[in-house]
């Protein structure tokens, strides 16, 4: 059973699974866009957006809570100087996922994953 269980497995163990994680959110931020599985693009969001929320904020708190999870100290200072002019007047719902072809390989479900 799977009841109340928010996060996706996606296979890998907890530790594997929460540095792919912070991997992808720290490329997001960087490139503003990647291209990876659906799954995983639906997964990373929520931790994208949660970052951006903390630069919106931007108390010295934040900022560290930001440190610990993205693994660039440079990009941290980036992302909390540009967004406040990027997403200041919006209320959430900074990235989009866009469908693309499956992946020749193994049929997964391809998509792109980029910031508003």
């Amino acid at each position: 059973m799977r009841h109340r269980c928010k996060v996706k497995m996606l296979g890998l163990p907890a530790d594997q699974r929460k540095a792919l994680m912070r991997a992808l959110a720290t490329e997001i931020i960087r490139h503003g866009q990647i291209k990876t599985t659906l799954i995983r693009a639906k997964a990373v969001r929520s931790e994208v957006d949660k970052m951006i929320t903390l630069a919106k904020n931007g108390s010295l708190s934040a900022r560290r809570q930001a440190l610990g999870y993205i693994y660039d100290k440079d990009l941290v200072s980036e992302l909390f100087n540009a967004v406040g002019e990027r997403y200041g007047q919006r209320n959430g719902g900074y990235t989009r996922i866009v469908r693309t072809k499956r992946r020749r390989g193994d049929n997964a479900e391809m998509a792109i994953i980029e910031l508003v």
